[in-house]
C-alpha cells in the first residue's frame, strides 16, 4: 500500500504543480492588481461568507460517500442517485438561505448579485468534488488528479485571455472574474459525470424520495457539522474583517493576498487529505496496520511545510512586493503585506499535521471527538478575532489564524494517537522539533549575516533544508528506491 500512496502521491503533486500556481501567481493574482482593492476586498469577504454555508451546501456528503464507497465499492450503482439527488436538494438550499442571509447583513445593488455568482461557484464546486469523492473512492488516483485541474485550466485559458487582450484588460471587472469561474465548474463537473459514467457503471437519475434523501441527509450529518464548524474557524475572520474593522475592505484585501499563498501552499495538504480517507477507510475496513502510512505522510509533509514556513518569515517581504507593488493598496500598506503573510505561513506545519491525524479520525468515523475538537477551535477562534481584529485588523486575524491551527492540530494528533494506540516514538519525535530548531536558526542566519540577493540567499537555504531531511532521514534514497520498485500489497 505504501508503494501505491507514495507513486499516486508523486503524481498528483506533480501535475496540480503544472497547473495551480500559475492560476493563484499569475490569473488570481493579477485580478487583484487590476480591479479597485475594494472590489477585491468586496468580493474575498462574500467567498469567505459563501464557503460558511458550506455545512447545507455540502453537508458531509463528499466526506461520507468517499468512506463509504472505499470501504464498499460495489455500492456505487445504487447509492449514488440518492446522493446525487441529495446534493441537488443541498443546493437549491444554500443558494436560497446563503442570499437571504447576505440580504439580512446588508449586501444590496452589485454586491448581492455578485454574492449569487460566488454562490453558483460554491455549489458547482461542491457537485465538482462529490463526483471526484466516487473517483478517489475507486482508488482512481490518478484520474482524480487530472479532474483536480480541469478547472483551473479553463480558468487559466479564459481569464488569462481576458487579462491580456487589451480590449478587455482595460475593462477587466470583478463580474467577469465570477462568471469565468462559474463556466468552469460546470464544464468540470460535466466532465467529471462523463468519467465516473464510464469507470463507475453510473446512471444520471434522480431519486427525489424522501425517505432515502433524508437516510442520506441523516448519515453525513456529523460530516456536515465538522465541515461547518472548521469553516467558521477557518473562514469567519474575512466577514467579520470587513463588518468590524475601520478600514475593513482594505484589510480585508490584505488578508486575501497572504491567505492567497497559504492557499497555494496547502495544496499539498489538501492532496494528501483527499488521497489519505479512501486509503484509510479501506486500511480501516480490512484491518490493516496504518502506522506507516502515518508516519511516512508525517515525514513527507511535516520538514517540507517547515521549511516554507521559515523562508516565508524571513523572506516574506521580498515576496509580496514582487507579487503586489503593482496594487494600489499595496503602495499605502506594503509593511502591512508581509507582516501578514509571515504570521500566516508559520501556520502551514499546523495545517499538514491537521490534514493526517484528522483525516484519520474521519475515515474511523470518530465524529463526536472531531466536532468536540472543533467546536473548541471555533470557541477559541471566535474570541480571539472579536478581540484582535478591531484593534490589529489583517494582522489579528493572521495571529488568530495560526495559534488555531497550531493548536488544533497538536490536539486532533493527540486523539489520533490515543485512539489508534499508535506508537510513541519519542525519537522520531525529537527530529522533527530539532529539524524545525535548527531550520529555523539557518533561516535566521541565512537573512541576517549573509549579504546578497535575497532570492539567492532563499534558494540556497531550502536547498540546505531540503538536504537536512535526508540527514535526518525522513525521506531516504534506499527507502523510495524500495517503495517504487517492489510490489505492494494492497494496490
Amino acid at each position: 500500500m505504501q508503494r501505491f500512496f507514495v507513486k499516486n502521491i508523486l503524481f498528483t503533486i506533480a501535475v496540480n504543480l503544472l497547473v495551480k500556481p500559475i492560476w493563484v501567481l499569475l490569473i488570481d493574482r493579477s485580478v487583484q492588481n487590476t480591479v479597485p482593492a475594494t472590489e477585491y476586498g468586496t468580493y474575498q469577504a462574500l467567498f469567505n461568507f459563501g464557503i460558511i454555508f458550506q455545512t447545507v451546501l455540502d453537508f458531509g456528503i463528499s466526506n461520507y460517500n468517499s468512506k463509504t464507497i472505499a470501504a464498499q465499492p460495489e455500492r456505487l450503482p445504487t447509492l449514488f442517485p440518492a446522493m446525487l439527488s441529495a446534493r441537488l436538494v443541498l443546493m437549491g438550499v444554500y443558494i436560497c438561505l446563503a442570499s437571504a442571509t447576505g440580504y439580512l447583513l446588508g449586501y444590496r445593488g452589485w454586491e448581492l448579485g455578485l454574492l449569487a455568482g460566488i454562490l453558483l461557484i460554491h455549489a458547482l464546486n461542491a457537485l465538482l468534488s462529490f463526483i471526484r469523492s466516487n473517483v478517489a473512492a475507486l482508488h482512481r488516483f490518478k484520474t482524480d488528479a487530472l479532474l483536480s485541474i480541469t478547472d483551473r485550466t479553463l480558468m487559466i485559458l479564459i481569464c488569462g485571455f481576458l487579462l491580456l487582450w487589451p480590449p478587455t484588460a482595460s475593462a477587466f471587472r470583478i463580474q467577469w472574474f465570477v462568471a469565468t469561474q462559474v463556466v468552469c465548474y460546470f464544464a468540470a463537473a460535466a466532465l467529471g459525470y462523463g468519467v465516473l459514467r464510464r469507470i463507475g457503471k453510473v446512471r444520471l437519475q434522480f431519486s427525489f424520495n424522501r425517505q432515502e434523501i433524508f437516510s442520506v441527509i441523516r448519515s453525513s450529518f456529523p460530516y456536515a457539522l465538522l465541515i461547518f464548524l472548521m469553516s467558521l474557524y477557518n473562514r469567519a475572520d474575512a466577514v467579520m474583517m470587513e463588518r468590524m474593522s475601520a478600514d475593513g475592505k482594505a484589510e480585508t484585501a490584505i488578508l486575501a493576498a497572504s491567505f492567497r499563498l497559504l492557499d497555494m501552499a496547502n495544496i499539498l495538504g489538501l492532496m494528501f487529505a483527499t488521497m489519505l480517507l479512501p486509503v484509510f477507510g479501506r486500511m480501516l475496513a480490512r484491518k490493516e496496520d496504518v502506522q506507516p502510512i502515518v508516519k511516512l505522510c508525517v515525514n513527507m509533509m511535516v520538514p517540507f511545510a517547515v521549511t516554507v514556513a521559515v523562508t516565508c518569515f524571513f523572506f516574506g517581504n521580498q515576496v509580496m512586493y514582487i507579487l503586489y507593488h503593482n496594487g494600489a493598496l499595496y503602495h499605502l500598506r506594503g509593511a502591512d503585506y508581509s507582516k501578514v503573510f509571515a504570521c500566516l505561513m508559520m501556520s502551514f506545519p499546523g495545517w499538514c499535521i491537521m490534514y493526517v491525524y484528522s483525516t484519520l479520525l474521519t475515515a474511523n468515523g470518530n465524529m463526536k471527538v472531531l466536532n468536540s475538537i472543533a467546536a473548541g477551535g471555533v470557541v477559541f477562534n471566535l474570541a480571539m478575532n472579536y478581540w484582535l481584529i478591531p484593534r490589529y485588523g489583517a494582522l489579528g486575524g493572521a495571529a488568530t489564524s495560526l495559534a488555531t491551527q497550531t493548536g488544533l492540530a497538536l490536539v486532533f494528533m493527540v486523539f489520533a494517537i490515543r485512539i489508534f494506540g499508535l506508537p510513541h516514538n519519542v525519537r522520531w519525535t525529537l527530529a522533527h522539533i530539532g529539524y524545525a530548531l535548527l531550520v529555523a536558526g539557518l533561516g535566521y542566519a541565512t537573512a541576517t549575516w549573509w549579504q546578497g540577493t535575497w532570492w539567492l540567499q532563499a534558494i540556497v537555504f531550502m536547498a540546505v533544508c531540503m538536504g537536512l531531511m535526508f540527514v535526518f532521514r525522513f525521506v531516504s534514497v534506499g527507502n523510495l528506491k524500495k517503495l517504487m520498485n517492489r510490489q505492494g500489497a494492497g494496490e
